[in-house]
């Protein structure tokens, strides 16, 4: 076996490969960035290599650099993660010169299937199905249009040598076919050093599903399932589950069996992924082919008990497989939920900073419940603009849908972040949502589900009384203490009364307070909300603790927790609530206080993100239209367009291309 292997990679998919090295005694080699310096993979690792400045195209997919690294640790092989030259066959080729072993597929295979018009040319020549397109390469934006025109709108605009939903757009028409091509044009040749595109049709309503195929490239060839990757943003992937809740054994095995035969056929080895779009009548169509680990693979492990890594790393040394296809059973149901630096709240747009607060729930492995999180930063850590938002994945596994599912809820209620914004509350919300639940979903279940952007979750009213029930067990607890303080006035005891009125999304729920030893038991007063309920809790929260784990009636309930005046900020399932508990006397008071009103932004063009202005659409004095593009900012290697929300005339311009944005910084002014 190798002694030594290196990471060309960075993050979570770089700890993730040390950690299976480790436990095949295999010593590892990081590199890194200016920006990684500190970063958890670098401290993972038992070596570690700087190879230049922050952007990847100057460390991370500069082959030369990694090549030096190599050479200087003497590592024997070379694992590539996910994205950076995990499909790039000039960086295989390499390896292959200076006799280093790619933890990977050929060369060959990477470059008929790491290639999108040649994998769809080849898949068409093996009489797979593929999705009607065009399969040459496009000069400019008119040429788009006019192929965009004969295929039908709506049309994918897509990136050769793409991944990640980077180099992507959907285009319904035809002045968003010119503007998706050249954005999807700039971000392939920022993100990959190749601005080649294509254009195909966008099926709509489909699901994306695909199969995880295992070859050793000597005549042993299996597939493992599938995953469910339909839960999607911006052609980004969210959340991901294996099995899929839509097919059946029999389409199971049809998808399995074509894609084997389809990596067959180009004499492929290692782990890969053959992605299908699935429409409503089971039919499937070939997508593209990843030739390398998926970012999503850990599913696939949960209910296979197979780790794809070593799977990889004994291909890779020349081991023939040992499992064969009849050896794969799929166990149970799993969950993966990825966490972004990415505000919903402000149209998932990125969020860069410092992890003041970083604490991933407890990783469990018991009979009923696993809970996985691969992961590569820490508390304290720095988030960067310069590398992808994807920061944890989150996984669980239940010995059914529901259960996973159920398992997922509390592992993101648990899962504690702060300092950046990030899609906690939105998962927690998708984890809820009917559609999700019933398993009825397709890859335009975002878009059609949150039309206008993620503004949070409000609970309904048995929900409410649960969380109402607990602020008010834990505001006693907090006001026991401080009626405890010390140095108090003789004869001022402070006595902690049983009445109270908590206040949460809107709703006031007057209640009374019974506590003994074991808990207390909530009352629910008739004049309120969930009139007559009684509620029993029971928790060992203490004032300070920022993790509230309960009981209500047998039931779990986590919360995190932050203290604020009068009260708590709660937030579980996907709500945020600003959380009073008063004395009714001080509830009578309170309603006649006036609500603060928000300052008026509505004549200005605010940056939504950190970001660099790529460029102004308008100049002083244009009269602007709703939906027109107003300028373009890049963050995350991602291009995003702002367009005018109403109609308008530009009065003043703060920003030109070339600035770097802060949040909220004011880049247009209309009169």
């Amino acid at each position: 076996m190798f002694k030594k292997i290196l990471i060309a990679n960075r993050g979570e998919i770089a700890c993730r490969v040390i950690k299976t090295a480790r436990k095949m005694g295999i010593k590892t080699v990081a590199i890194y960035s200016d920006a990684d310096r500190n970063a958890m993979h670098v401290k993972m690792a038992d070596e570690a290599v700087h190879i230049g400045p922050p952007p990847a195209n100057q460390s991370y997919i500069v082959i030369d650099k990694v090549m030096d690294a190599i050479k200087q640790t003497g590592a024997e092989a070379v694992h590539p993660g996910y994205g950076f030259l995990s499909e790039n066959s000039k960086f295989a080729e390499a390896l292959e010169a200076a006799g280093v072993a790619f933890i990977g597929p050929p060369v060959g295979a990477i470059e008929k299937m790491g290639d999108k018009i040649t994998s769809k040319k080849i898949a068409q020549e093996a009489k797979v199905s593929t999705v009607p397109g065009h399969m040459g390469l496009i000069e400019d934006a008119e040429e788009a249009v006019k192929i965009s025109t004969g295929i039908g709108y709506p049309v994918m605009i897509k990136a050769s040598a793409g991944g990640g939903g980077k180099g992507m757009r959907i285009a319904w028409n035809d002045d968003e076919a010119r503007e998706g091509f050249q954005s999807s044009k700039n971000e392939a040749a920022n993100s990959f050093g190749d601005d080649r595109i294509f254009i195909e049709k966008f099926v709509t309503q489909p699901r994306h599903i695909e199969i995880q195929v295992l070859s050793d490239g000597q005549g042993n060839t299996i597939y493992l399932g599938e995953r469910e990757c339909s839960i999607q943003r911006r052609n980004q992937k969210v959340i991901e589950e294996a099995p899929s809740p839509f097919l059946d054994p029999k389409t199971r095995k049809a998808m399995g069996e074509e894609a084997c035969a389809l990596a067959d056929a180009v004499g492929y080895s290692s782990a890969g992924t053959v992605e299908f779009i699935v429409d409503g009548d089971k039919n499937f169509y070939f997508l593209e082919m990843n030739t390398r680990l998926q970012v999503e693979h850990p599913v696939t492990e949960l209910i296979t008990g197979v780790d794809l890594v070593e799977q990889m790393i004994r291909v890779a040394y020349g081991e023939k497989l040992k499992i064969k296809q009849n050896d794969i059973k799929l166990n149970g149901w799993a969950m993966e939920s990825r966490l972004y630096a990415e505000d919903p709240y402000r149209g998932f747009l990125p969020s860069i900073g410092r992890l003041t607060r970083y604490r991933p729930p407890e990783e469990i492995s018991k009979k009923a419940v696993v809970v996985r999180n691969d992961t590569g930063v820490y508390e304290g850590g720095e988030i960067s603009m310069y590398y992808d938002p994807m920061i944890a994945k989150l996984c669980s596994w239940g010995p059914d849908r529901a259960s996973a599912i159920e398992n997922m809820r509390v592992a993101l209620d648990s899962f504690e972040v702060e300092g950046i914004g990030h899609n906690l509350p939105f998962c927690s919300a998708v984890m809820d949502h009917p559609k999700f639940v019933s398993g009825d979903i397709t890859t335009a279940f975002i878009e059609e589900e949150y039309p206008d952007g993620f503004e949070g979750v409000t609970l309904d009213d048995d929900a409410l009384a649960r969380v109402a029930s607990a602020a008010a067990a834990m505001n006693r607890v907090a006001e026991i203490r401080r009626a405890r303080i010390s140095g108090r006035i003789d004869n001022h005891k402070r006595k902690v009364g049983k009445d109270w009125v908590v206040t949460l999304q809107g709703q006031d729920f007057p209640v009374k307070v019974k506590a003994d030893l074991d808990g207390s038991t909530v009352k629910h007063k008739k004049k309120g909300p969930a009139m007559g309920v009684s509620h029993r809790v029971t928790s060992d929260w203490t004032p300070g603790d920022r993790l509230a784990e309960l009981e209500i009636d047998g039931q779990p309930l986590v919360l995190k927790v932050d203290k604020a005046t009068g009260g708590f900020r709660l937030r579980t399932r996907g709500a945020d609530m600003r959380v009073h508990v008063r004395t009714p006397r001080q509830a009578e008071l309170a309603a006649l206080m006036p609500e603060k009103v928000a300052p008026d932004t509505s004549k200005l063009l605010l940056c939504p993100m950190p970001g660099l202005i790529v460029k102004l659409d308008v100049a002083v004095g244009d009269e602007v239209q709703e939906g027109q593009a107003l300028c373009t900012v890049e963050a995350m290697k991602m291009e995003n367009i702002l367009r005018a929300e109403k109609k308008g005339v530009v009065s003043k311009i703060n920003a030109a291309a070339g600035d770097n944005l802060a949040v909220d910084d004011v880049i247009l002014e209309f009169e």
